[in-house]
């Protein structure tokens, strides 16, 4: 019983991060990044891109992940 609610709660955690990276990414994208570019430096800079992707989208899905914890523990408290 322990095993299927961590492995549940594994499970949701890598879904929400691939989810909130992917939202993160596409939100990105938006952005005109290319005039902060140096000339011929284009791989180092999606690179940042990328890390900021997985920075932010790792911070938000945490976020999502503690709220929906902390809503779950709230019946605790009465």
């Amino acid at each position: 019983m322990v095993n299927a609610f961590f492995g549940q709660q594994a499970l949701l955690s890598i879904i929400s991060h691939l989810i909130f990276i992917v939202i993160t990414w596409w939100a990105l994208q938006g952005l005109r990044i290319d005039a902060l570019i140096k000339a011929n430096k284009v791989l180092q800079a999606r690179i940042l891109l990328i890390l900021f992707t997985i920075a932010i989208g790792s911070t938000v899905s945490n976020f999502f992940l503690d709220y929906l914890i902390w809503s779950q523990q709230i019946p605790l408290l009465f």
